[in-house]
């Protein structure tokens, strides 16, 4: 999948402390552009970007629980690359010097792994 270059480009991306500083944004983007994937979060009380469910969520979801969004959550597959095409926009807007060609290369080619395995596990 990711070539030795693709993953050097990623590890010094990533580095730099991106990943996670664009959960907030993330959240918001999908909540706004991708209105479908509100029904997931029903049960919260204000679904507001910046809100602090919603920052709250950002958050945890950069931290590495796919698996329970995979395994216990259902969340639909589709949504998997939603997520992806999003975190992609959203670094290319807040990082632009850092985001060059070959970062978006190697993060969408890493993103489509993701998101493949995660769709695998609903077979």
């Amino acid at each position: 999948y990711l070539s030795e270059k693709d993953r050097n480009s990623l590890v010094s991306t990533l580095r730099g402390g991106h990943f996670h500083r664009t959960s907030l944004l993330l959240d918001n983007k999908m909540l706004v552009v991708y209105p479908q994937t509100k029904t997931y979060f029903s049960h919260w009380q204000d679904l507001s970007p910046g809100s602090a469910p919603v920052r709250k969520h950002g958050k945890t979801v950069m931290s590495g629980v796919a698996e329970l969004h995979a395994f216990q959550l259902r969340v639909d597959p589709a949504n998997f690359k939603i997520l992806s095409h999003n975190l992609l926009v959203v670094l290319a807007i807040q990082f632009p010097s850092d985001f060059t060609p070959e970062v978006h290369v190697a993060m969408d080619k890493f993103l489509s792994a993701v998101a493949l395995a995660l769709s695998e596990k609903y077979r």
